[in-house]
């Protein structure tokens, strides 16, 4: 069987993004392979116009103060493994890499608050007035160009100057797509549409912004979640995100309706849409989950999903058509094992595409213990994908790494907390444990395609010499990509490890490069000492990782619902990041947007804030 990395979805009134963060395989030293898979075809709809509330809209006259509480799913979605692979490395073979200095100075670097929890609990207009899910944690979107910053956070999107100013208000994601309000705050409550994971990417080449998010119909009176499920996509009319976008919707149930195909255990949906693009088209990968896993009804888990469009079709505002590869149906090297998170490259402005390619790479700890693997995959052909139908070819190969392993959760400093240290009288007149932070896991994170290699990164396990306890580290890989003919191969360029002394933690990694090949990765950074914090570590192709520079400093621990007993959390463990994000702008710039506890106003169930910040390398 299976084993599906959990992601606890809570659904309070209160209602946690959609996200059942999956996992999966093993790992058998293996040899490089290449696999190819016949494509599929699936469609994509147009679905009309949008653009963001203005600057100057009211704002809701609800506090966001609320502890309505809303039965739903609130689910670990756990597939149990059978028995254990040998080839697995034993645990002795953690990471103990040496701990990275603490930079006392930053150099180079500027930054400002983004959107926290209570901007996204608020925002809204109009018939959207207050009808935001209260959500841990803030999934982060974040892209840069042409003088402009795009933020999104779980259901909530911002436009800012380089300089930090405002220029939208505060827009609600299903009021951007058109969608149902999440929730209307009647008596009875009446739910609408879900939404979760938004990612977010400036096109240079076509001076476009892509947005995309996942989205799952809700029954109104039951916040069951229905068939169908869809990735939504909306692409900019011109080369500001201020102005007026296109909007579509990709099917992704698979049971044969809507012209998907069908797969086992459907209707399904399209679990953490990632993005990339190449020179000639737009990729989105899923993870697809049965539905009826969100209701704790069971289900399956059908792999990643990759699908490919014209992205120069987009940009005009054509509809393309749709290849689709299920790489479920893809053999591993590992009896059981089944691909996940396969992650589309991006490449930065000024930098060169790969010819007629769009590279990915992806993890390959298929049952949630230990690895010394990744895998690169080519998707050969895409100037084809102008054509009615396009003629693609998918590979993949495995590369020998370093290793890396599922993390433990990290430990954090404690201080005022007024949501945990409210007497609760359910509890007995108890109150809240500190909350620990959850590492999730270790698949493989946003990335970049730059100076003609692949750079990316995974939370991972470590142990820090002469630390006792594990903690949360990062591993990062460099990879040299080739090509003969349509088949993949690679090798590691360079790799290493971030890691903190003194039990402290760095996780959520994103490596945002530029096209000299100059690296910047952002992370959190949280200690027993140390409130959660953004931070960040300079990253290149020859010396490596440097040291860890702070630059959003926390004020306060995380002290929100998701992490405790009152609120559904079984392990005092709050979610937290999920991911960060990083991108380059066209003077060579780093933009990147972290969770972290800022000292700012807050609403009485949760406390989580974002830091943008840019880095000159």
């Amino acid at each position: 069987m299976v084993s599906i990395k959990a992601r606890r979805i809570l659904c309070l009134t209160i209602l946690v993004a959609l996200s059942a963060n999956l996992a999966t395989i093993s790992s058998a030293r293996a040899t490089s392979s290449a696999q190819t898979q016949n494509p599929a075809y699936t469609h994509l709809v147009y679905t009309g116009t949008s653009s963001f509330t203005s600057l100057t809209a009211a704002s809701a006259t609800d506090d966001g103060n609320s502890l309505e509480i809303r039965g739903g799913p609130s689910v670990d979605q756990l597939i149990p493994k059978s028995g254990s692979n040998a080839a697995h490395l034993p645990a002795k073979h953690i990471p103990t890499p040496t701990a990275n200095a603490i930079a006392t100075s930053n150099p180079g670097f500027s930054g400002f608050d983004g959107i926290t929890h209570r901007d996204q609990r608020l925002a809204g207009t109009g018939p959207y007035t207050n009808t935001q899910f209260n959500k841990e944690p803030p999934d982060q979107g974040l892209c840069v160009g042409n003088g402009f910053v795009l933020e999104i956070i779980n259901t909530a999107l911002r436009v800012y100057t380089t300089s930090g100013s405002t220029l939208t208000g505060t827009t609600a994601i299903n009021q951007f797509f058109n969608l149902q309000p999440e929730v209307v705050r009647t008596t009875p409550l009446v739910f609408g549409n879900s939404t979760a994971d938004p990612r977010c990417y400036f096109d240079s080449s076509t001076n476009r912004w892509f947005l995309t998010v996942l989205e799952i119909d809700l029954d109104p009176s039951t916040a069951a979640s229905l068939s169908p499920s869809r990735i939504l996509l909306a692409v900019s009319q011109t080369g500001t995100p201020a102005g007026m976008w296109n909007m579509y919707e990709l099917f992704t149930s698979d049971d044969g309706s809507n012209g998907t195909p069908i797969h086992s255990g459907c209707p399904c949906f399209g679990d953490q849409p990632l993005i990339g693009a190449d020179a000639n088209g737009f990729y989105i990968s899923t993870n697809e989950f049965s539905t009826s896993l969100l209701n704790g009804l069971g289900g399956v888990f059908n792999g990643a999903q990759i699908y490919a469009m014209s992205k120069t079709a987009l940009a005009s505002g054509i509809l393309p058509t749709v290849v689709m590869f299920n790489t479920g149906a893809i053999p591993t090297p590992d009896a059981g094992g089944i691909w996940y998170t396969i992650q589309p490259a991006t490449t930065p402005p000024g930098g060169s595409f790969q010819a007629n390619t769009e590279y990915f790479l992806s993890a390959l700890d298929f049952f949630s213990t230990t690895d010394n693997r990744i895998a690169i995959w080519a998707l050969t052909g895409t100037s084809t994908l102008a054509n009615p139908t396009p003629t693609l070819n998918l590979s993949q190969s495995i590369i020998t790494s370093e290793t890396y392993g599922q993390p433990p959760d990290a430990l954090q400093k404690d201080g005022a907390r007024p949501l945990g240290t409210m007497t609760i009288p359910s509890l007995g007149g108890q109150k809240e444990k500190l909350e620990l932070l959850a590492g999730n896991d270790d698949r493989m994170n946003q990335v970049v395609f730059a100076s003609g290699k692949l750079w990316s990164a995974v939370n991972t396990v470590v142990q820090v010499p002469r630390d006792n306890p594990t903690t949360i580290g990062i591993a990062y890989f460099i990879v040299t990509p080739t090509l003969s003919g349509s088949t993949v191969g690679g090798s590691i360029a360079k790799q290493g490890y971030v890691a903190a002394a003194g039990g402290a933690s760095v996780m959520f990694p994103a490596i945002g490069v530029n096209n000299s090949g100059q690296g910047v990765m952002a992370f959190t950074f949280v200690g027993p000492n140390d409130f959660p914090s953004a931070a960040y570590s300079s990253v290149d192709a020859a010396s490596g990782s440097g040291s860890i520079h702070i630059a959003g400093a926390g004020t306060a621990p995380e002290d929100g619902f998701s992490g405790y007993h009152f609120f559904g959390s079984p392990n005092r463990t709050a979610r937290w990041g999920d991911y960060s994000a990083a991108s380059a702008d066209s003077a060579g710039n780093i933009w990147m947007g972290t969770e972290y506890i800022p000292n700012l106003p807050r609403s009485l169930i949760a406390n989580w804030g974002t830091f943008i910040s840019q880095v000159t390398p």
